[in-house]
This record gives C-alpha cells, sequence and structure tokens, in this order.
C-alpha cells in the first residue's frame, strides 16, 4: 500500500541560495539610489508613470515595471498607456478562479501558475495582478468567479500555489483586493462593517496563509473601508498586520483609482498608487515632508521597498521567451477538466459510451457561443476558442449521431421560440447535452448580482426538455451558484464553470470517459438566496454592510442552521467508487505545542481509475467562544487505479485548533476535546476520531473595569484583591459560621461591572480602588 505524506512547502535550496545573493546585490545598490534620489524623485516613484507601469528615473537608471491584470490570464495592453479593452495582447485564458478551486489540486494550480509566469516573460510583464482570494461571502457577489472559495483555508492554500507557481518564473505576484471586498455596490466607498474576531478567521486568514508560505512580491490593498478606514490608508492593515504581524517582504500597490488620501497612505504603508494620471498627489508627498507632517524616513523606508522590487523585477527577466501558446492550450483544457464537477449522475447516465448510446443531441447556445470567462478588468483574449460542439463533432462524429439546437437566444432571456426545435430533437435522441447557464452579462465586476436565478429561458427549456428525453443531461456555465428549480426532475448535472478558452474541450473529455470528473464545489450551492448567511445584509446600505452571519459564512452556517442546501461544500461525484478505511490519530492526548498526525486508508472500490479529494475538518466539542460546528483544515487529492489503496496522511498543530480572541488580541487554542472528521465532502463526513488538547498557552487575565463582579469573585487570582476593597459588602453574603471566602451571592447583585462597586457598596470603596483593582490583576495569566 502506498503512502502519502501533506508536504506544507516544497523547498528549493539551490534557488533560495542563488535569490539570497541576488538580495544582497540589489540591497548595496537601494541604499546607493536611496542616497543619490531628490525628494521630488522619491515622492514620484510612489505613483504609476501610466495606466500598466512605475515609474523610473532615468538619470539614476532606475527602471519602470509593467503590471498586467490577470488574474486566470494576462490582459496585457499594447501599450503601458493603453487601457487595454479589446485590444490587448492574446493570451491563454485559464479557467476562472471558481474552476481552479473547483479541482483542490494545488499541483495543478502551481502549474497554471508556471504558465501564467512563462507567458508573462515572453509578452514583458512584471507583475501579474493576481491572485483574488476574498471570501465568497455571498452568492450574489458580481466578482465571485474571480474568487477562489467560501472557505479561508482552500482559498489560501490555491493563493499559495498560484502565487509560488507565478513567481517560481521571475514574475511577481498582487494578492488582491486587500481585504474584506465582498460587494461591488459602491465598492469605492463601502464600509466592511465587520468584527474583529470574523476579520481575522474569515477573511485576513487567506491572505495571512498567501503572505507566510508564499511571498507575494505585490499585495493590491482595495476600494472600500474596513471597519470605517480605507484599505489604501489603513495602518493596521498594511503595516501592523501585513509588515509587523505577518512578515510581508513586498510593496503595496492600490487598486486603481483606489486612493483617498495620499499622504496617510505613505504613512500607513501604501508603496504605489495606480494608475498614474498626475502629480497632485506626488506634490502633497513633497508638501508634507516639507511641512513636518510626514517623517522623510517614512517615505525612505516606502521608496527602499518600492526599488527592491522594481531591481528585482529588472534581475529576473527573460530575453526571447517563448511564451508557449500550444502548450499552455492543452493545459488549459486538463485545467478545464480537472475543475468539471459532477453534481448529479442519477442511474450513472454519464459517461457517455457508444454501447449505451447513438444518437446525441446538443443543446444551447452555449454550445456554439461558449461563454469561457468573467466580464470586468479581467477579461483575457484568448489565443483560441473551442466550442463544444465542434470538439464533439470533431472527436466522436465518426461514432455518433450529432445534432443540434439552439434551445435559447443568448441576447433574449424571454425569447421562447427556439424550444420547440429543441424538444423535437431531444426526443428523438438517446441522451440530450443541454448547456444552459448564466449569460455573460449576468455577473460582472462593478455590479453585484440580485438573484441567483437563470435565465427564464433557460429554465423553460430544460423543463420541456426533461419531459421528452429521460437521458438529459444540464451542463451550466456560470462562475458562482445558481438556483435550479429543475432539478428534482433532472437527472445529470455537469458543472462547468467558466472553463476558459480549451473549456469546452474540457468539458467533453468528462462527458465521454476521457477524464474522470473530480472537481469538488469550493462553494455551497443553496436552495434559494433566501438560505444563504449573507442574506439580510447584502449589499449593504448607505454605505455600510453589516456582517451579521460573523464567522459562520458559507458552510458554517448550513451546518448551525441546519439547513440542507442544494449541493453542499465539497460536493462532486466520480465515475469510479471510494472507500476511506482504518482511521487513526497518533496520539489521543496531545500538548499544544505537538503535532497531531492524522492517517487513514483510501481505495479505488470501482472499476476505472479516478481521483479523490480527501477533507479534513475540525470540531471543538466544548468552547468558550461559539464555533462553527465544524471547520476545513487540510485536504489532498490522489489519484488511484481501479483496486488501488493508498494511505493519506496529514499532519495537524496548535493553528489548526486556535480561534481569535478579538479582547485579548491573541489567537487562543483551549484544553479540551476536538474532533477530527474526514470525509468526501461538509455533508459526507466517513470518519470521525476524538483526541484531547491540553493548551500550555499563557493568555493574560485582561480583566479592566467593565468585567463582572462574578468574574473577578470565581478567579481564584482575583478574589482576594475583590476581598481587599469591599470586605463588608462581601460580608454581608457570608452564610453564619462561615468565612468570607464562602460567601453566596445572588447572581443579580454581582451581575455588574466592577466600575459600579463604589455604589453597589454604598461608598466601600472609591473609584480609584476600582482603577488600582485592574491595576493589580493587569499581569495574572492563565491557562486556556
Amino acid at each position: 500500500m502506498k503512502k502519502i505524506f501533506l508536504l506544507p512547502i516544497i523547498l528549493f535550496s539551490s534557488y533560495i541560495l542563488i535569490s539570497q545573493n541576488m538580495n544582497d546585490s540589489i540591497d548595496q545598490k537601494v541604499d546607493l539610489l536611496l542616497s543619490e534620489l531628490t525628494l521630488e524623485e522619491k515622492a514620484s516613484l510612489c505613483s504609476g508613470r501610466d495606466d500598466w507601469s512605475s515609474e523610473s528615473i532615468d538619470r539614476l537608471n532606475i527602471p519602470w515595471i509593467w503590471m498586467s491584470d490577470g488574474p486566470h490570464g494576462l490582459r496585457r495592453a499594447p501599450a503601458t498607456n493603453k487601457a487595454g479593452y479589446g485590444d490587448q495582447l492574446p493570451a491563454t485564458c485559464f479557467p476562472t478562479a471558481s474552476a481552479l478551486a473547483a479541482t483542490w489540486d494545488v499541483d495543478l494550480i502551481y502549474d497554471v501558475g508556471v504558465a501564467l509566469g512563462e507567458e508573462c516573460q515572453a509578452i514583458d510583464v512584471n507583475v501579474l495582478l493576481g491572485p483574488g482570494v476574498n471570501i465568497k461571502r455571498s452568492v450574489l457577489g458580481g466578482r465571485n468567479f474571480e474568487y477562489f472559495s467560501e472557505d479561508p483555508i482552500l482559498s489560501g492554500e490555491m493563493g499559495v500555489a498560484y502565487i509560488n507557481g507565478v513567481q517560481s518564473q521571475g514574475v511577481g505576484t498582487s494578492l488582491k483586493h486587500f481585504v474584506a471586498n465582498n460587494v461591488e455596490t459602491m465598492r469605492m466607498y463601502m464600509n466592511s462593517d465587520v468584527d474583529s474576531r470574523t476579520l481575522h478567521e474569515i477573511y485576513l486568514k487567506p491572505f495571512e496563509i498567501a503572505v507566510k508560505k508564499a511571498q507575494p512580491w505585490t499585495i493590491m490593498a482595495c476600494y472600500n473601508r474596513v471597519q470605517g478606514e480605507y484599505g489604501t490608508q489603513s495602518s493596521f492593515l498594511l503595516t501592523e498586520t501585513l509588515k509587523d504581524d505577518w512578515g510581508f517582504e513586498g510593496i503595496v500597490i492600490s487598486d486603481w483609482f483606489a486612493v483617498v488620501d495620499r499622504v496617510q497612505g505613505i504613512k500607513s504603508g501604501m508603496h504605489i498608487e495606480m494608475p498614474g494620471v498626475n502629480d497632485v498627489n506626488d506634490s502633497l508627498i513633497v508638501e508634507a515632508v516639507r511641512s513636518g507632517e510626514l517623517d522623510e524616513k517614512v517615505l525612505d523606508n516606502i521608496v527602499r521597498d518600492i526599488l527592491t522590487i522594481v531591481l528585482k523585477a529588472e534581475k529576473l527577466e527573460k530575453e526571447n521567451a517563448d511564451q508557449k501558446i500550444e502548450e499552455h492550450h492543452i493545459l488549459a483544457r486538463e485545467v478545464a477538466s480537472e475543475s468539471i464537477t459532477l453534481l448529479k449522475n442519477d442511474n450513472n447516465i454519464l459517461p457517455i459510451s457508444k454501447e449505451k448510446y447513438k444518437n446525441i443531441a446538443v443543446i444551447g447556445e452555449f454550445a456554439v457561443n461558449p461563454r469561457y470567462q468573467g466580464n470586468g478588468s479581467s477579461e483575457v483574449r484568448p489565443t483560441k476558442l473551442d466550442n463544444v460542439l465542434e470538439i464533439i463533432q470533431d472527436e466522436y462524429g465518426n461514432e455518433f449521431n450529432i445534432k443540434y439546437s439552439r434551445g435559447y437566444d443568448l441576447k433574449d432571456d424571454n425569447n421562447l421560440s427556439y424550444i420547440d426545435d429543441a424538444t423535437t430533437i431531444a426526443k428523438n435522441s438517446d441522451i440530450v447535452l443541454v448547456f444552459a447557464g448564466l449569460p455573460l452579462q449576468y455577473e460582472s465586476e462593478g455590479i453585484d448580482r440580485t438573484h441567483i436565478n437563470m435565465p427564464n429561458s433557460h429554465n423553460r427549456l430544460i423543463d420541456e426538455i426533461n419531459k421528452v428525453n429521460q437521458n438529459s443531461v444540464i451542463v451550466l456555465t456560470n462562475g458562482s451558484a445558481v438556483s435550479m428549480p429543475w432539478e428534482n426532475n433532472t437527472p445529470v448535472i455537469v458543472e462547468s464553470w467558466l472553463g476558459g478558452q480549451a473549456g469546452a474541450g474540457g468539458t467533453t473529455d468528462v462527458l465521454f470517459g476521457k477524464v474522470n470528473p473530480s472537481g469538488k464545489l469550493a462553494e455551497t450551492f443553496p436552495v434559494k438566496l433566501q438560505d444563504t448567511p449573507a442574506y439580510f445584509n447584502f449589499p449593504g446600505e448607505q454605505g455600510n454592510v453589516l456582517y451579521g452571519e460573523r464567522i459562520f459564512v458559507g458552510y458554517r452556517y448550513y451546518d448551525e442552521k441546519d439547513i440542507i442546501p442544494l449541493f453542499p461544500f465539497g460536493h462532486g461525484l466520480s465515475y469510479t467508487s471510494f472507500e476511506y478505511d482504518n482511521m487513526r490519530l497518533s496520539n489521543d492526548k496531545i500538548l499544544d505545542n505537538e503535532e497531531l498526525v492524522v492517517s487513514l486508508s483510501v481505495k479505488n472500490t470501482g472499476n476505472i481509475k479516478g481521483k479523490e479529494v480527501i477533507q479534513l475538518y475540525v470540531s471543538d466539542e466544548k468552547s468558550s467562544l461559539q464555533r462553527p460546528k465544524k471547520e476545513l483544515k487540510k485536504f489532498i487529492k490522489i489519484e488511484l487505479e481501479p483496486g488501488e489503496e493508498k494511505e493519506v496522511s496529514f499532519v495537524l498543530n496548535s493553528n489548526d485548533f486556535t480561534f481569535f480572541d478579538s479582547k485579548r488580541e491573541l489567537w487562543i487554542a483551549e484544553s479540551g476535546k476536538f474532533s477530527i472528521l474526514v470525509g468526501s465532502s461538509s455533508k459526507d463526513i466517513r470518519m470521525i476520531q476524538t483526541f484531547e488538547l491540553e493548551s500550555t498557552q499563557e493568555v493574560p487575565l485582561n480583566f479592566d473595569e467593565y468585567t463582572f463582579i462574578k468574574e473577578y469573585w470565581d478567579n481564584k487570582d482575583t478574589r482576594g484583591y475583590l476581598i481587599e476593597i469591599v470586605p463588608n459588602w462581601i460580608g454581608q453574603f457570608v452564610p453564619e459560621g462561615k468565612s468570607i471566602n464562602d460567601a453566596v451571592f445572588q447572581d443579580f447583585f454581582i451581575d455588574h461591572p466592577v466600575i459600579k462597586l463604589p455604589y453597589i457598596s454604598n461608598g466601600e470603596c472609591s473609584a480609584e480602588d476600582i482603577h488600582e483593582l485592574v491595576r493589580n490583576t493587569d499581569n495574572i495569566t492563565f491557562t486556556p
């Protein structure tokens, strides 16, 4: 039996050594340049030169670098001062992030990153503006196709693989949009009103994972406000969190036209304002230094970081690099096939084979006019574009009779005139492939959806096809979840996402069994919009969006509310079957500074080769704070031949058991029992084991004047201080013949903040006594 271990990161020692030598050389040059720059030149480096490039200083031979939109391909403009909409250079259009995440395959996403890096080098791009790891808080998010998942761990690990792949080619990435950029409505002003715990556990977490494991060259600051402060000028986000807590080594660039207060942005750690339009903000920086408002040393540190990245990019440029167009198209097809998510396959209708079927109906305009990417700044001009009908005809036309019908009009949602012809063809076919979903205008950067319905013509077409053929296969094209009112009457549902330029080939490979589907949902598909976590708080109002669901995002919410979704997070079927067995833990009790190894065996019990995604969730059986019923912590994708069995191992540490205590501003792993749940989806848990965690963490008590009297009394380390200031008041609650430590209180009298004790005790203590009480407890810690 083969053994597989989940490794956190692959290190290349020779690459690290070369990088270190290069960094030493760059540091020396940066020091010299910084000493020769004028104040005005320093300020100019803090904004772009034009639409897509950083500023240069010709007299000192400081180059500019080229940035290009991504993330699933390059939208490289013909020149840095051109917008690049419609006239962008051709580049491979890979599946969008929602599809990439559905692969759950970090090795494959790394390969996509490598390919993107190669294309950047070939067409002179230094920094690719991606990936986007914002959380899919609501199914209505207009930009959901550009983000990975509703889960922070999956989002973060996908981001790590993407960044490492791109940057392995000497090209930088821009991790975006930092942070809590989860709504397109009023995005230039909207305030993400999110509590501190939720911010850390859900929205910051994928960025933290990516920064610590991959060190992107740049991070893109968001348009929106976070807790009332614009992301481009938040010292908490850009300095305290990024630099101080996470050790970020790169630079922060603004989203395009996101800057509001340039001087405050410099103070907070925002390096480059994009795009470069004029020198107004540069002048404000110069004036702030001269007036003493801005310390020039702060500006110097910003410029030092900028120069480091610019010189690094210049050194890593490759001449005569090959864009590898054909090779990357083949990869794009593979990635698309790996992302295909088989949601339903009653009676094993799929895969298509000539033993089962002869006459195939292909229905739907998407089959000839594919929607393969999202709408907005990420639009890629593909090097080529496949469509399903041509692929099926070219590759399977000799084996099957194939007929096509348009089914609907992509330009008119309510045009039902094509349905009759479609049903006629479907009635006389052995199997019907219906390609339906969301037209381009339904999902776009800059606007949010108002519903999750497919066009009326698509839904009506599916209803009518289901009436005349029992072998209907609905192939969906969409960047985020949709409702499916016809699901009960549909035997097969295939989610093909926005599959990129080769998505048609990837879809065909799965339909005809050349590829066994292995995609899994990276987001929950609800039955109806009203079931979703953010239903009452999306998109917000009057410039504020309340994150009222708190940490209960995605599957966490459905678990807590016991709502059965249409298709759960992590769900995805295969043409084979897998058996989980022999789960075991390395220990049944560990200290929080020890690792826990979770092992199990997985066997392919079917007749064909297939891939399975093993998902590991953690559940805290009892916590001092409310926690989700389970949370994804680890995952791995493996391939198994028929009858083959492999052992899989996951290594967990205390970070996998923590929650964020916003009062203490600490990650805490409490002592207690935890369950490890392993399964094929968030709702298909195959095995459970329990262990006990013993904490060694010293956590500050953090009592203050608003801590209840009861807490001071119940804590053995603070009770004495309380007795010192109000012995007579406490004495009235002491039973006869007992000591003061045996006082028995009615809850009403001690369920008050201690700041009220001077009043409650009839003046036995003063306000200063309360302040002294708090000071006396400042250094007390406990083990949770």
